[in-house]
């Protein structure tokens, strides 16, 4: 947040932590309204008062509050973002009054002739009394955004439950997830008996291609488009995971409003709405007819690329509610709004050819080769086809004229193949059996559909190998970053992960912004690096799904290279956390000859592979028990308080839920400590935490 004017600040509370209850319970009252009011102008006004550190610190003060006194947390605070974990399936709902949908127009004329049958309505509704001209029915114009539509309740001012459209007439309850978005606000600015609103989710763009970039690297599929990441993402379980997406909301409709009086309008609707703390799209307009909306069309047309995210036409809606009402409806849409749909982004071009592209993550992904052709602004001469099956569905073949499509995320796509009578085609599409780059065996996944290059070394994924094999969780070299990778491999002095153990201080000296000091450091980082935990190597390795906590459970079951080599299958599965997707992986990564070479140089560097002598197991407080560990507690690093807890016999996992024995915080412990303290979960502090594990804390580690 940026100041803009000298604030208006609440009296400071007294120093330290010693507010009585009563005191207590006034600030944070003080505080919550503070916050809101802050909230709105933020993401409401767009208007500022306060800069991100005096925001920050009024947040943190709420919080220090809270914690000091728990029984007095409130469900609509600023800091009960996060809800209850949801078990089982998501819960249904029906709406009060159904969510329908709109019927589409694509054309000025098609919304002339829309406007004209709505005129009709009207007037029949009317008895044939009024004689209602264009210009009698006000509307207005709004970006259609491309999302997920939620349905907002609140009572007395305070959210109570959010549901999604469904099948229009009953949809799933999703409010522990709608309460993650920050824009959303948990209690209104005023408290009014019932409201409800009905608006758009939506994921930003910018967001949703660093999530895709994200789940590539970690082995997962990307998501289509922004709007199956949003529904998606409010359809979890866990709304601990949809906190950390960053969905967003319009709001477009005041569907309800009961304890004061309605707004005449539309329009009205949607400003009383952000006068209450919700959020509209600033683009609404009033249009006095058909001419101004279609210069809104015309206008967001041309700047939808403007956007952070995806909108594909406007919607026209009748601003009075009084005319809508005499409008009326079908059985699916109403008659008083409509969707201008903007037009494809498409053109038609010819495959030259089908090459495949082998990614960072060893995906292998067939692309067409295009005839260039101007689209939606710039050229385009390639095209994904995304997987094989993808290919033989719409029986893509070089040589073929192609209709392809520019969406929203500026990535064109094939939308089919365009017949041609008396033209002999190509052959079908076939994925090779060996990777394009380096020549390994391409295996496809079982119950998958993305074919893959698993030699860790392919120089295809070699960058983002290295990467990962350097990170602080895996080898923790630390020094090298991208700009570095780039120049190692860009000068050819790495050509495969184990190459990292041939470097040289001298070489490196040579290199940009890598003086004589500098390079010595990182050879240290590197020496260093020989004597990390076995369970480290093993994820650093880049193994498909093999986090750090998979890892360990490997490292434990199987204690050395030799051992984990050998396991079958069948081994694999029968320890405790490893399925079978993850075992396949293991044993597909070991399969290669490629990755066995690379662990032969490996071991012939130095690198650790085996597991130390087992700690001898002590009793201690946590004996038996699951804990989660969040902050930083001074003199004990995380990984020194994992094998302390481990030494014991705890179970540590990394998120907290009700089968948590008790959480263990530090400085700075973020979102895990308020839901662990609404759980009811034991909390113990740093200074606990030294005293209970005393001198455990050097036991056991001969």
């Amino acid at each position: 947040m940026t100041a803009r004017r000298t604030p208006h600040r609440s009296p400071a509370p007294r120093a330290g932590s010693g507010l009585r209850r009563d005191e207590a319970r006034q600030r944070l009252a003080t505080l919550r309204a503070e916050i809101w009011e802050h909230r709105k102008r933020y993401y409401v006004d767009d208007d500022p008062v306060l800069s991100d550190g005096e925001y920050d610190a009024l947040e943190q003060e709420l919080l220090t509050l809270e914690r000091e006194h728990p029984d007095l947390i409130v469900a609509d605070s600023p800091s009960q973002r996060v809800g209850v974990e949801i078990v089982g399936d998501l819960p249904a709902a029906a709406h009060v009054t159904p969510m329908l949908s709109l019927d589409n127009v694509g054309s000025a004329d098609e919304l002339r002739a829309w406007y004209e049958k709505l005129q009709r309505a009207v007037a029949e509704e009317s008895g044939g009394e009024d004689e209602v001209q264009a210009a009698a029915i006000p509307l207005v114009a709004e970006l259609k955004i491309d999302g997920a539509s939620v349905s907002l309740i609140y009572e007395e001012g305070r959210l109570v439950r959010a549901v999604t459209r469904g099948d229009g007439l009953r949809g799933e309850v999703v409010t522990s997830n709608v309460r993650t978005i920050p824009t959303v606000p948990l209690r209104l600015m005023r408290p009014v008996a019932l409201l409800e609103a009905r608006g758009e989710v939506f994921y930003p763009l910018a967001a949703f291609r660093e999530m895709n970039r994200r789940r590539e690297l970690e082995g997962e599929a990307a998501f289509a488009n922004p709007r199956n990441a949003a529904a998606g993402t409010l359809r979890l379980l866990d709304p601990e995971t949809t906190a950390g997406r960053p969905l967003d909301l319009f709001v477009w409709s005041l569907q309800r409003l009961e304890g004061e009086d309605p707004p005449p309008s539309h329009f009205e609707g949607l400003q009383l709405m952000r006068e209450l703390g919700l959020r509209s799209n600033p683009a609404a307009r009033q249009c006095a007819g058909l001419e101004e909306v279609e210069r809104f069309y015309r206008e967001w047309l041309e700047r939808r690329d403007e956007l952070d995210y995806e909108v594909d036409g406007c919607v026209v809606k009748v601003d009075p509610i009084a005319v809508q009402a005499r409008a009326g409806a079908t059985g699916r849409a109403p008659r008083w709004a409509c969707a201008y749909k903007f037009p494809p982004r498409q053109a038609t071009t010819r495959v030259l050819s089908i090459e495949v592209q082998v990614g960072r993550t060893g995906a292998l992904t067939p692309v067409a080769v295009l005839e260039p052709v101007l689209l939606a602004g710039s050229t385009i001469s390639r095209c994904t086809l995304h997987n094989e099956d993808e290919v033989r569905r719409k029986d893509v073949r070089a040589g073929d004229r192609v209709l392809i499509e520019k969406g929203g995320d500026v990535i064109p796509k094939v939308v089919k193949v365009i017949a041609e009578d008396g033209r002999e085609r190509g052959e079908p599409f076939a994925m090779p059996d060996q990777c394009p780059v380096c020549g390994s065996e391409v295996v496809r996944p079982e119950n998958e559909v993305i074919h893959r290059c698993l030699n860790a070394s392919c120089p295809a994924r070699l960058k983002e190998s290295l990467l990962h094999f350097v990170r602080r969780e895996a080898m923790d070299i630390e020094g090298m970053g991208e700009a570095l990778v780039d120049q190692l491999i860009a000068r050819k002095m790495v050509g495969a992960i184990a190459d990292i153990y041939d470097l040289d201080a001298a070489a490196l000296a040579g290199l940009d912004r890598m003086g004589e000091r500098s390079a010595a450091n990182l050879i240290g980082q590197i020496e260093r690096s020989r004597s990390v935990p076995f369970e480290r190597v093993i994820h650093a390795l880049g193994i498909r799904f093999v986090g750090e906590r998979t890892a360990r459970v490997l490292a434990a079951a199987f204690p050395s290279l030799q051992e984990l080599r050998a396991a079958s299958q069948d081994d694999l599965t029968k320890v405790d956390e490893i399925g079978e997707r993850v075992a396949a992986s293991v044993r597909q990564f070991f399969e290669r000859a490629e990755n066995l070479r690379l662990l032969d140089r490996l071991a012939a560097a130095g690198l650790t592979m085996r597991s130390a002598a087992p700690r001898r197991r002590i009793a201690g407080p946590f004996s038996g028990r699951t804990c989660v560990v969040t902050g930083s507690i001074e003199g004990y690093p995380r990984t020194r308080i994992r094998e302390i807890l481990l030494a014991q016999g705890a179970r540590v996992t990394e998120s907290v839920s009700n089968k948590t024995d008790c959480l263990i915080y530090g400085a700075d412990p973020g979102s895990k400590l308020d839901k662990a303290t609404r759980l009811g979960i034991e909390l113990i502090d740093a200074a606990t935490f030294r005293r209970l594990v005393g001198d455990a804390a050097t036991e056991g580690q001969g």
